[in-house]
């Protein structure tokens, strides 16, 4: 039996339980008005963005790959070897660096060098062979150490330092191949043989008619003509003849004499001048003694010398006689024995026609000029084929590449495989990227501009833009970056990467704002919205700058942290 104030608190119970039913009842339910109110959308609030300030870069981003650059396919000018047949690898290239004088692959056993050069192999260098291929050869043996002078002709110098080359690696030059020297031999023969056809078909003109008197007229006009030659040789050689020198020594003789005559009359006549004869008198005078006489009687002796002078004149002027009549005798006789040498070769002139002319009579003449062309068409033959032959340089066992040393970054031909195609593909030892851009973003490029090149592992590494190519097929523009270094990148070739390249950046922090929140006005100036109260703005003027990323630098009546309207919501 419940007490009543346990009836009064269970009372309580049932009225506070109803109570919150309908409560949490009337939460759930709304009038379709507060459901319309609750539906509305927020009262429209700005956009804004704070002003900062900060350094502002202008970038253009280039997605690439990676790699070597300078990629370069090596073909082989023309057989290796000095034979035609079937061309087939022996040793396949090997990846690695190729320096200058490097094997680079085997073909049928023979070996292809690698040369630094820009004018390609495209012939056998043979001797006596011009050109700029075989300076170009002759400079790459000096840069390895060889003599060979850079002359541009393939000589004995340049062919010693080419067999020189070859066997320091184990190689030996190409030699002339047994088809080069069958050749050889069989022109050598040809010309021994047309010599004899030659030989018997002059015989048989001999034989057909009556030229040995002619002949030995012929070898008589020669033998003349040696012999004037012989006299006119021996008479410049000699200024005077025996009996003209004789003349000339008698006359010389003449002369000393005569200019001893002259100097003895000279010194007695001196000596009678200077010591006059005193004569034997007395003075009666205060000092008595013998006086001195008259002078010396000297007519005799001047008369002497007068004649001694004009005895000397006389033999001078014979002796000059002598001398000019030899001089003229010379003369004379050298213009007699030219008139011998002109008629000696005048009579061998005539000697040879007419005994070519009593052999054209003959009817087996033509036979013996035909016999004379074989046989300088042989000789001609034979002379040629000499000039090429020896040691040579098959165009397929050189290849000049543009830039060395190089990376042979892939082989395109297999060991037995036939050699038809390029052998292989080589790049420079440095890495490139290479990308692309549209058209819109090359225009803001250049070459020389800095860049940043960013790996997927998040690896940095400065660069430079080196060149910018027309539009590839799709329209895009190539590009191409050079690592400042190849640090922290050689594991990386074949990666793609994001190169940042840099085409502009403020000198320090300015100002910054979105480049949304800058509008131009209708008078053309640019203004933003400044947010100086909640829902409330000002125009402020400003000038522009470099804008990047979509940033833009501004100046104007702003400060750091002010909001500035992006869009209006």
């Amino acid at each position: 039996m419940r007490t009543p104030r346990g009836k009064l608190l269970l009372v309580l119970a049932v009225v506070l339980a109803v109570a919150g039913t309908g409560w949490g009842v009337g939460a759930l339910l709304r009038s379709p008005a507060d459901e319309a109110a609750a539906r509305k959308p927020p009262k429209p609030s700005l956009v804004t963005a704070a002003v900062e300030r900060r350094k502002l870069v202008s970038t253009v981003v280039v997605s690439g790959t990676l790699e070597y650059g300078s990629p370069y396919p090596v073909w082989l000018a023309g057989v290796v070897g000095g034979s035609e047949t079937a061309q087939r690898a022996t040793r396949a290239p090997r990846r690695g660096t190729l320096a200058e004088g490097a094997v680079l692959m085997e073909v049928n056993g023979r070996p292809v060098f690698v040369f630094s050069g820009k004018v390609p192999m495209h012939r056998s260098i043979v001797p006596g062979a011009k050109g700029a291929d075989v300076k170009q050869l002759q400079k790459a043996l000096r840069r390895l150490g060889y003599r060979a002078s850079a002359t541009g002709v393939f000589d004995r110098e340049t062919i010693a330092a080419v067999s020189r080359f070859y066997a320091k690696r184990g190689y030996e030059a190409q030699q002339p191949t047994v088809e080069l020297r069958q050749k050889r031999d069989d022109l050598r023969r040809t010309v021994r043989t047309a010599e004899e056809v030659l030989a018997t078909e002059r015989a048989a003109l001999d034989q057909g008619k009556d030229v040995l008197p002619l002949k030995v007229k012929l070898a008589n006009a020669r033998q003349d003509l040696k012999e004037a030659e012989k006299a006119l040789k021996s008479a410049r050689a000699q200024d005077h003849t025996s009996e003209d020198e004789a003349r000339a020594e008698a006359a010389e003789s003449a002369v000393r004499a005569a200019e001893e005559r002259l100097l003895a009359a000279q010194q007695e006549l001196a000596q009678a001048a200077a010591t006059p004869t005193p004569a034997p008198t007395y003075d009666p005078g205060p000092n008595p003694g013998p006086t001195a006489g008259p002078p010396a009687d000297t007519r005799l002796l001047e008369l002497r010398v007068a004649n001694a002078r004009a005895d000397l004149a006389a033999a001078r002027s014979a002796l000059e006689r002598v001398l000019e009549e030899a001089g003229i005798a010379r003369d004379t006789r050298l213009t007699e024995l030219k008139k011998n040498v002109r008629m000696a070769r005048e009579a061998v002139v005539t000697a040879e026609q007419v005994l070519r002319q009593a052999r054209q009579l003959s009817p087996v003449k033509l036979k013996v000029a035909n016999a004379q062309r074989d046989l300088d068409a042989a000789r001609a033959l034979l002379a040629e084929f000499s000039m090429t032959y020896g040691t040579t340089v098959s165009p397929g066992e050189v290849v000049f590449l543009p830039k060395l040393p190089a990376r042979l970054h892939k082989a395109t031909v297999k060991a037995g495989e036939l050699v038809d195609k390029s052998v292989a593909t080589v790049t420079s030892s440095t890495f490139v990227v290479s990308g692309s851009v549209d058209v819109a973003e090359a225009e803001r490029l250049k070459t020389g501009l800095n860049a940043s090149i960013e790996t997927e592992a998040g690896t940095t590494a400065r660069g430079t833009v080196t060149a910018l190519g027309g539009r590839d097929a799709k329209g895009a523009v190539p590009v191409t970056i050079v690592p400042a270094s190849m640090k922290g990148l050689k594991k990386l070739a074949g990666a793609p990467v994001t190169v940042r390249v840099t085409i502009g950046a403020t000198d320090r922090e300015v100002l910054v704002v979105p480049a949304a929140a800058v509008v131009t006005a209708a008078d053309g100036k640019a203004r933003v919205q400044v947010e100086i109260a909640p829902d409330r703005t000002k125009d402020v003027e400003v000038r522009t700058g470099l804008s990047a990323d979509g940033a833009v630098e501004v100046t104007g009546d702003l400060k750091p942290g002010d909001q500035v309207v992006v869009n209006s919501a």
